[in-house]
């Protein structure tokens, strides 16, 4: 059997991680840009002492590796009574590490938004909340779309680090495959090639959405 032969033969592993790995990068995407805005809309209300704690908790999460995180997380914790599976670790690395990213390009965003949107939508009787949800957010993140879309794909090339911890997504069914027949270059194509589609249609996407943030004014540059 030839060595691409090989890896039809073991197409069902790849998908597997194929699967495993949309799984993981969506539910930690979702989540974790969940979280950025809703650190983001605490920030409104101004309360120093829990800004200064989500400060510290992004400089944290910038400073801290994000293999060092997993390692944590699934090592680390059973040391203290606490333990987890291989993939709700992995995927709660994620959670927490891009999350705090998402909430950094957000809170950048923020920073130079038109303090005039706020001043109208608050001469209309607007509440904070309906000013956060109806004019800040589609804003920024509409002149937000490139940098989250970047940090997307880092978040997409993350999860191959989890097979570090024995979770089972693409690159640890390659490295499966690999080490097994000892085809490295082919089992590793294939790995890229399947990376590689999914951030091309990442791209797209955020393409096409920064096209309708423009088409729809939601832009403050």
């Amino acid at each position: 059997m030839s060595q691409w032969g090989i890896i039809w033969a073991a197409r069902e592993s790849f998908f597997n991680g194929f699967i495993a790995t949309l799984e993981l990068f969506i539910i930690a995407a979702v989540v974790g840009l969940l979280i950025g805005v809703v650190l983001c809309y605490v920030m409104e209300y101004q309360n120093r002492f829990v800004n200064r704690v989500i400060i510290a908790f992004v400089s944290l999460m910038r400073a801290v590796p994000f293999l060092i995180l997993a390692y944590l997380l699934y090592y680390g914790l059973p040391q203290i009574g606490i333990s987890m599976e291989a993939w709700t670790a992995g995927l709660l690395s994620l959670v927490i590490y891009h999350g705090a990213y998402f909430f950094e390009i957000l809170r950048s965003q923020r920073r130079i938004f038109s303090a005039g949107y706020i001043e109208a939508a608050v001469s209309q009787g607007f509440s904070r909340y309906k000013i956060f949800l109806r004019i800040i957010l589609p804003n920024i993140v509409s002149s937000a779309l490139p940098l989250m879309g970047n940090q997307l794909i880092i978040c997409l090339k993350d999860t191959a680090f989890l097979c570090i911890i024995t979770v089972q997504e693409i690159t640890a069914a390659a490295n499966s495959v690999q080490s097994t027949y000892f085809i490295p270059f082919n089992a590793f194509i294939v790995a890229i090639a399947l990376y590689w589609g999914v951030s091309i249609l990442l791209e797209l996407l955020i393409k096409r959405l920064s096209h309708y943030g423009t088409k729809r004014g939601m832009t403050h540059a």
